[in-house]
């Protein structure tokens, strides 16, 4: 088992210096639950180096409350180096320690040139991509009353169509290796009458990306109840033959590896037995 998607920040909290010794502590958490390698894959968007390209990039849309929020969280969050974070991932590396260098990119409409060619100059082994928001609405911050009001203003089908027209549209780009939490839209319970729809167009986005898709145990601790992605767009990804890999999406220690064997026994009852592992931005297949 391998867990690609790992955080050493949690929400909220203000970033520090990554150090050898917290990835150490990762591994060894995550081998006790049966994962043998594990991705770092921080949000690009809390590394200074992000706001050099895309400082003010929600000013594109109207103003409004949800663009201050947005606004406001960005520029917060911008703030690690981004060079730092390589350096130590390469030092775990080079000291033997089963993890490979990533990050979780977001989708920036017209603007995921200047993402790509950031991230290029860096060796990363993996790039998760994702969909946290539509437009300036970050519709994942559960915690948030006014965020999670805005469900009744724009509409369950709407949000789901706007979404998936997203994911759709950061899988072409081919800035990344993974869509992470495919189906996050549905983070605060929220389902379409035909949900299935949505998992096609998901589906058939990243077979023609060449993309693979994560099974991850994120949704268990949110509201949904549920990994993602749902058991309808699983199997519509085993039908299209996408690659899997696996997650747990933790942003501290305690969630590392969460869920993993029943990860595993889930993928096993669906007749998996590779997972797709990068080194390089290059991936290849290993045994479940």
């Amino acid at each position: 088992m391998i867990d690609y998607h790992l955080h050493l920040w949690s929400h909220g909290s203000k970033d520090k210096p990554v150090v050898l010794e917290e990835l150490a502590a990762y591994c060894e958490h995550a081998a006790a639950q049966g994962v043998s390698e594990i991705a770092v894959t921080e949000h690009f968007y809390r590394f200074s180096q992000a706001r050099s390209i895309l400082s003010g990039y929600f000013r594109r849309y109207p103003e409004s409350p949800m663009r201050d929020l947005m606004e406001q969280y960005w520029e917060q969050n911008a703030t690690a180096d981004l060079d730092q974070y390589v350096a130590v991932a390469l030092e775990a590396k080079a000291a033997g320690l089963p993890v490979v260098m990533g990050l979780e990119v977001d989708y920036y409409p017209e603007a995921m040139h200047r993402v790509q060619a950031m991230l290029l100059g860096y060796p990363f082994d993996v790039l998760l991509g994702s969909v946290h928001w539509i437009e300036t609405w970050p519709f994942d911050h559960i915690d948030d009353p006014v965020v999670m009001a805005e469900w009744e203003r724009v509409g369950v089908e709407p949000a789901w169509a706007a979404y998936t027209r997203a994911l759709e549209e950061l899988a072409a780009t081919h800035t990344v290796d993974v869509l992470a939490h495919p189906d996050l839209v549905k983070v605060a319970g929220h389902r379409p009458k035909v949900p299935q729809e949505y998992f096609d167009r998901m589906a058939e986005a990243a077979a023609t990306a060449g993309v693979a898709a994560e099974v991850s145990s994120a949704g268990m601790r949110k509201p949904v109840r549920e990994f993602y992605p749902a058991p309808g767009l699983l199997r519509r990804f085993l039908e299209l033959e996408v690659p899997l890999t696996t997650a747990s999406d933790a942003h501290g220690l305690g969630d590392v590896a969460d869920r993993a064997p029943e990860i595993k026994e889930l993928l096993v009852a669906h007749g998996v037995t590779t997972l797709r592992r990068f080194e390089g931005r290059v991936g290849t297949e290993v045994a479940l």
